[in-house]
């Protein structure tokens, strides 16, 4: 199947078809290519809500042929931070785009009225969605199912009422329980008055000579995944696993960052999930793994006559920090009721439990008072205040609330409390507090999140294996290289230990790509890595003005405390590591 990348103008309501094997060929796909696409248009532009800005979802060779290469990569310029949007989501969609033949689906322009778009095989048709206005992720894609037949095998990308209002910290939902949740690619559909995207195809494997040997490559990768103890773990609990543990360690961020353990975390743990509110697990198209966990939530509409809705919510570690532990809400339930409301208008979880877990320290601090909330006096662990905040976020009666769904940066900007604002790069912080690498490993992450080159886990390390901080910060820098490869196959990152070099080039092998070797797979690493931040800077970025949250100088981590000038140093070791692998390029 020759890569072909789909054009979808939503101001002129046209569709084009362009042939992209040579941008393939040098890039192998996802990540590489569209960082390339989006780089050759930067020059044309750099405001994320203009017109012409585009939005680039790319899969790679490996999606849809082997197991858990089931992610979509999302490429645009961020609402949120002004720079480089990148986000990844599961679900159906990478199999949706294989089976339609499509490998990069671009989407420019700006439509008239609301709309939804449909992509059928290489068919496009742009419907108005003035009846899906202001409807929940949630409610859109049951409606839009009812609409197209409820046929499973399409998946749906839509926004909530948040991507509606342009919310720079608005997802967009992906088929059941995915999201591409960081950097606000919701606000940049809203931007383009862009309800929904539906993709189904019917294409299927074309193998030719090569199926004795991919069939085989195929079974013993399957084998791997079902037998292997690495990914077990996802199954059984998922990440949610890591709340006990790193509340041990000193490393779960907890009031805003305020300190490294939860009092409360076994409340909130994987297991009290588990063992109380678990009640299914799913997976991604293509994977046997089932790492998705969801949780039943009662609803009450009619108490006097006991009517509830029940309610099923996706879980994982970094929605339950985000809204448990860096809240102080020690209640499983109470997390699932904020995250339903979270999730019915689309903004992403971990930016909006920052948000207001800074917006509760600003009160705390006099940084803001009654006078902005409208008399509601903000508490850490009050579950129902929390609930009452987002309604009027919802509401946006008050200039306060209209600006809580702008992001932490922006309230800190405006109403001061930068020092215990906890972003990187303007993005809120994942929930690791483990340390000098893995906050390293947030300001210097080509998208600033904890999956660029798991700093936090070269963390947990260090309390068995000795060695200078350079050395760590070298290891940090080589995984995030590396991942740019992941990436632009594009694979589960929880999928990362099996599919190692030997196995990657095997599985390339195996679909009749045998001009790639390790050198080669290496060198790209390095080339897609060093244009990503040559992009980030175009937009802007600068390491230099790249600053770690003050409040982080002086909490306890779970390796210690953090030295700034340490950091400081350990930054311009990473900034000198990526100029030298910019200079073996020219």
């Amino acid at each position: 199947m020759k890569p072909i990348m789909m054009t979808v103008d939503l101001t002129t309501g046209t569709s084009q078809i362009t042939p992209v094997d040579e941008l393939f060929d040098t890039y192998l796909g996802g990540t590489g290519a569209a960082t390339k696409l989006l780089t050759d248009e930067i020059a044309l532009n750099k405001d994320p809500y203009a017109p012409p800005s585009p939005v680039f979802f790319a899969i790679g060779p490996f999606n849809g042929l082997y197991p858990l290469c089931t992610k979509t990569v999302a490429l645009f310029i961020s609402p949120l931070t002004g720079n480089l949007g990148e986000s990844h989501a599961g679900g159906n969609l990478a199999m949706a785009l294989f089976q339609a033949g499509i490998h990069i689906l671009k989407i420019t322009g700006r439509s008239a009225f609301p709309c939804y778009v449909r992509i059928v095989n290489h068919e496009v048709s742009i419907h108005r969605a003035y009846s899906l206005k202001g409807m929940s992720a949630l409610a859109s894609e049951r409606v839009l199912r009812e609409r197209i037949g409820n046929t499973w095998k399409s998946s749906i990308m839509r926004v909530g009422p948040a991507g509606e209002r342009e919310s720079p910290i608005a997802c967009v939902t992906v088929d059941t329980s995915r999201h591409f949740g960081r950097l606000g690619l919701g606000g940049v559909f809203g931007n383009k008055n862009l309800k929904a995207v539906i993709v189904s195809g019917n294409g299927g494997i074309e193998l030719g000579s090569n199926k004795g040997r991919y069939l085989k490559f195929y079974k013993n990768l399957y084998d791997q995944f079902v037998h292997s103890p690495a990914l077990s773990k996802y199954h059984d609990l998922g990440t949610s696993m890591n709340i006990l543990p790193l509340s041990r360690i000193n490393g779960l961020p907890t009031r805003n960052f305020s300190q490294g353990f939860f009092e409360g975390a076994a409340s909130i743990s994987g297991e009290r999930f588990a063992d109380q509110l678990l009640i299914q697990k799913i997976a991604c198209a293509h994977c046997p793994v089932g790492c998705i966990h969801m949780a039943i939530l009662r609803e009450s509409f009619d108490e006097k006559n006991h009517q509830y809705k029940a309610n099923k919510i996706a879980y994982d570690y970094e929605l339950i920090y985000a809204l448990g532990s860096n809240l102080s809400i020690n209640s499983p339930e109470d997390v699932l009721r904020l995250l339903l409301l979270i999730e019915k208008q689309g903004w992403d979880a971990i930016s909006m439990g920052v948000t207001l877990a800074w917006s509760t320290e600003a009160f705390m601090k006099g940084v803001i008072t009654t006078r902005e909330t409208g008399g509601l006096v903000f508490k850490f662990g009050d579950a129902d205040t929390y609930e009452r905040i987002l309604r009027r976020v919802i509401e946006g009666d008050m200039e306060f609330y209209r600006d809580v769904e702008k992001g932490t940066a922006f309230l800190a900007e405006k109403y001061g409390g930068e020092s215990f604002a906890i972003t990187f790069g303007r993005n809120e912080a994942p929930g690791y507090m483990t340390g000098l690498h893995g906050f390293l490993g947030f300001s210097t992450g080509v998208r600033h999140s904890h999956l660029d080159s798991a700093g936090y886990s070269l963390d947990q390390k260090k309390s068995e294996i000795e060695k200078p901080a350079r050395e760590w910060t070298e290891d940090l820098f080589r995984e995030g290289r590396w991942r740019t490869v992941l990436n632009s196959l594009v694979i589960c990152l929880f999928a990362r230990n099996v599919f190692t070099m030997p196995t990657i080039l095997e599985g390339l092998a195996a679909l009749g790509m045998t001009t790639w070797d390790e050198e080669k797979l290496q060198e790209l690493a390095r080339k897609i890595h060093v244009m990503k931040y040559e992009l980030k800077n175009t937009l802007g970025f600068s390491f230099d003005r790249e600053r770690l949250p003050e409040k982080l100088t002086s909490v306890f981590t779970a390796t210690g405390l953090l030295d700034e000038a340490e950091y400081r140093q350990q930054m311009r070791i990473f900034e000198d590591l990526l100029a030298k692998d910019a200079r073996a390029l020219t």
